[in-house]
């Protein structure tokens, strides 16, 4: 499938804690590469969910491939693919290399092709897999012949980059136009990040839109930053924080003023150390009296 276009325009999503991202603007042509930046917990991953459609923006338009978002939701699960998403496309460690690509080539042809391809016959069917998957890892750069055990290599045993290659060749098996991957510099050393920027680049090249998640954007990509400052308030909203502010601030001097107002009191009427003995002596003596 050939990339597509990526547009966003005041592109945002609230959910109950507030705010994931806001403001987002976007203009991507099919075959770029288009890297989200910012900190952890900026919202970059409820961004690139947000424009596969996997969550449903609540402000903003965005265009895919011609579906607009945030109604079109399905049409633009259809044409995009996610790798390496903690929580979304995590890869099994009980399971191999192999029997990943086999269980996602099946799922594929099962529910990602029209329902006469399934009327083929079997063994044409199975030559089609094949050749998906092998040309899914040539283009992630996975040799599976370089791997411990080969295909039997179980995922528990990979190193980050190869699970990383993996679960993008896992996504390439669908041929999508965009192609969405989440934390590609988490924990890799800088030639192995510089690897996957290679990766990406040659994605890209070859027609395929990437949308990457990173910390910082390297030179030559289409870059949208979620950090604080891509979070404009408007105007109302800044109006209202200050007035916030200024009723924080009014009624903090009066709560301050009313708890000095006992203790100056406590201190004028509250009898002192000298007084208290006194007073001690003269119930003994009553009592005593008594």
């Amino acid at each position: 499938m050939d990339g597509v276009g990526v547009t966003a325009d005041g592109f945002g999503l609230r959910g109950p804690r507030g705010w994931a991202f806001r403001g987002i603007g976007i203009d991507a042509e099919p075959g770029s590469l288009i890297a989200v930046e910012g900190p952890s917990g900026s919202g970059r991953t409820s961004l690139l969910l947000a424009l596969t459609g996997r969550m449903k923006a609540t402000e903003g338009t965005a265009t895919v491939g011609g579906a607009r978002l945030p109604k079109q939701l399905a049409p633009v699960r259809r044409v995009s693919a996610l790798a390496h998403v903690a929580g979304v496309t995590d890869l099994d460690p009980a399971l191999t290399v192999g029997e990943h690509l086999r269980e996602r080539a099946l799922l594929e042809r099962r529910f990602g092709g029209p329902v006469r391809e399934l009327l083929r016959p079997r063994a044409e069917r199975a030559a089609e897999v094949g050749l998906r998957i092998d040309s899914a890892l040539s283009t992630a750069g996975l040799d599976r012949e370089a791997l411990p055990k080969g295909s039997r290599t179980a995922v528990r045993d990979l190193e980050r980059l190869e699970a990383l290659r993996l679960s993008v060749a896992l996504a390439l098996i669908g041929r999508p136009g965009l192609l969405g991957v989440d934390d590609i510099d988490l924990k890799l050393t800088d030639a192995e990040r510089e690897e996957v920027w290679a990766l990406l680049r040659s994605l890209a090249e070859a027609g395929t839109t990437v949308l990457a998640v990173c910390g910082e954007a390297p030179e030559g990509t289409v870059t949208v930053s979620t950090g604080p400052e891509a979070v404009p308030l408007h105007r109302e909203d800044a109006v209202e924080a200050d007035d916030r502010e200024e009723a924080v601030e009014a009624s903090d001097e009066p709560a301050a003023e009313s708890a000095r107002e006992p203790a100056k009191s406590a201190e004028s009427t509250g009898p002192t150390g000298t007084e208290q003995e006194e007073e001690k002596t003269d119930a003994i003596a009553e009592t005593g009296r008594a």
